[in-house]
């Protein structure tokens, strides 16, 4: 029995941990919003979310050399939308532009990565959520 309590307190806890490293993580990127300038090309925080993704050009965003500039590239943050009605179903938007990653300084560039790196956390929460969602009819019928 203590070894069935231990792992429902171990599974407990980990969820309260991550529920709160979603809200610091949420808090840090809206000031990121603002602070690397993607709220000049978005009008509110939340409708960031409407993309399909967020990429970045010109430096990593892999683990193992996470931030390292690829020379000769521009460090852009660049959003995708999906519209299914257009002919053209997705479509790639700049949401920030810095120039030469050469140049960028190095304080910057960090900032921007960490952004996008942020941002994908909270979209994969939203996907969770969206597909434990879209699970709900498949429960009731299993039951």
């Amino acid at each position: 029995m203590s070894s069935a309590l231990d792992r429902l307190k171990n599974l407990t806890n980990k969820i309260s941990s991550y529920e709160l490293a979603r809200k610091e993580n949420l808090k840090i990127l809206e000031g990121l919003f603002s602070e690397i300038g993607i709220s000049e090309k978005v009008d509110t925080f939340s409708n960031l979310f409407n993309f399909k993704a967020i990429n970045l050009s010109g430096a990593s965003l892999l683990e193992d050399s996470l931030g390292a500039i690829k020379e000769g590239k521009y460090l852009q943050v660049l959003a995708i939308s999906y519209d299914r009605e257009a002919v053209v179903k997705s479509k790639n938007i700049s949401l920030a532009y810095f120039g030469r990653v050469e140049s960028v300084d190095e304080e910057l560039k960090n900032r921007v990565v960490e952004f996008i790196i942020r941002y994908r956390f909270e979209k994969s929460f939203m996907t969770l959520e969206h597909y434990h969602g879209m699970l709900e009819p498949f429960r009731k019928k299993s039951e």
